[in-house]
């Protein structure tokens, strides 16, 4: 049996006539604040269980145990499944994070208030994911209202470590058989359904030298002379990628940001360490190792030519790699998604719904890299900078979510009917 334009239309009349009731869902959700780091997530994982409670849905808790996530720079992870089985046939996952960065400065609403002006709810995560949490959450509720005989199941997977690379979340799901999606459909931050994204490489270096009295100089190695003459030869790294061009629509090429450095004990004192933070993003079709292994030899390179003064010690430099998340390539059995999305984005939004790549990195590869063809697609503005994710005044269009939620209610019931 296949879906008819009168089962679209009935999954369409519900959405609206519950919409207010998922709005005020997704402002429950966006009201605990789950900042990572310091990344103590399980209170909203909690608070979301009980929501889930209030619809008939029983969330399965599976707390990842606290020494790993101690070990991992978090302080408490609760990852949430939800099982809804139909009958035999496919289960597609239906997956959406809750950590978020920090909100920093510049709102002009607060940013855990889930506050709506002018069409817009405005708060932290309103945009990329917690949106998508109601978005999938309803689109099931929705599904389940035709009382139609369906093929397989959904399940919820409410994640909490996607900043941190998804190792904590989808990944320890997955790692431990407590899933096994045939299909899979993660949060969304565009009118797009995105197929592949980039990888990224995260590494720490400390740049060690020795201290000195401002007065002489001499007396020691500057750390922070030495980390900006490795910081030259990073940047000029960083301009040959430019040569460097993906095939994929939508990724253009490999870039390499430093995002934190600190350093220094007083302003009289030469620097003796100093430490930054560098973000590589990689795109699918480079080598991760390689990209690795090019990075430390250009360290290695600028630390061994950098001079130190007479009688001064020679720098010692350490870099370790904080994180590493592969790219995501498209596999072949995602194409009913695709489809499926771009048909019903096309009709409900009345614009054609691109299949593209994206720069960002998401912890969807940990599905892609387990044989699980995905994509990602949810609520969003037609372009990532719109919402202003991770940015001030993060906000989604209440109209997105809601036609959002139909989209994915209409793709469910054609793979499942």
């Amino acid at each position: 049996m296949s879906a008819t334009p009168a089962q679209y239309q009935q999954l369409d009349a519900w959405i609206d006539a519950h919409f207010d009731e998922q709005v005020k869902f997704l402002q429950a959700l966006v009201q605990v604040p789950t900042d990572t780091p310091p990344g103590n997530n399980a209170p909203h994982a909690e608070r979301t269980a009980e929501l889930l409670k209030g619809f008939g849905y029983e969330a399965e808790k599976h707390a990842v145990p606290e020494a790993d996530v101690k070990a991992y720079g978090l302080e408490s992870i609760t990852n949430l499944i939800v099982r809804r089985q139909y009958g035999a046939g496919k289960t597609i996952a239906l997956n959406a994070h809750g950590d978020v960065v920090p909100p920093g400065e510049g709102w002009t609403h607060a940013p855990y208030g889930g506050e709506i002006d002018n069409g817009a709810m405005y708060g932290r995560a309103t945009a990329v994911s917690k949106s998508d949490f109601s978005t999938f959450t309803f689109a099931t509720r929705a599904l389940e209202s035709l009382g139609t005989p369906l093929k397989g199941g959904v399940e919820l997977h409410f994640t909490y470590d996607e900043e941190f690379g998804g190792e904590m979340g989808p990944g320890w799901l997955l790692a431990k058989g407590l899933t096994k999606p045939d299909l899979m459909i993660a949060a969304g931050f565009s009118y797009q359904v995105v197929t592949a994204h980039n990888g990224c490489l995260q590494m720490e270096v400390t740049v060690q030298g020795e201290m000195a009295h401002a007065a002489i100089p001499d007396s020691g190695t500057d750390a922070l002379q030495g980390a900006v003459h490795i910081l030259n030869a990073l940047h000029a790294l960083n301009a040959q990628y430019l040569k460097v061009t993906s095939q994929v629509e939508g990724i253009t090429h490999p870039y390499l940001n430093v995002g934190q450095i600190s350093g220094g004990t007083n302003t009289n004192v030469v620097p003796g360490k100093v430490v930054f933070k560098l973000d590589r993003r990689m795109i699918p079709e480079e080598n991760p190792a390689e990209v690795e292994a090019s990075i430390r030899q250009t360290i290695d390179d600028a630390a061994a030519t950098f001079n130190p003064p007479r009688g001064g010690k020679e720098l010692k430099v350490d870099v370790r790699r904080m994180l590493l998340a592969n790219a995501m390539k498209p596999l072949a059995g995602n194409q009913p998604l695709v489809d499926a999305i771009q048909k019903h984005g096309g009709e409900v939004f009345g614009e054609a719904i691109p299949a593209v790549g994206t720069p960002l990195y998401t912890d969807v590869r940990l599905y892609v890299e387990r044989g699980i063809p995905g994509v990602i697609y949810g609520a969003g503005p037609r372009s990532v900078r719109e919402s202003n994710a991770k940015r001030s005044d993060e906000h989604v269009q209440l109209e997105d979510l809601r036609r959002a939620t139909k989209v994915v209610a209409r793709t469910l019931l054609d793979l499942l009917a």
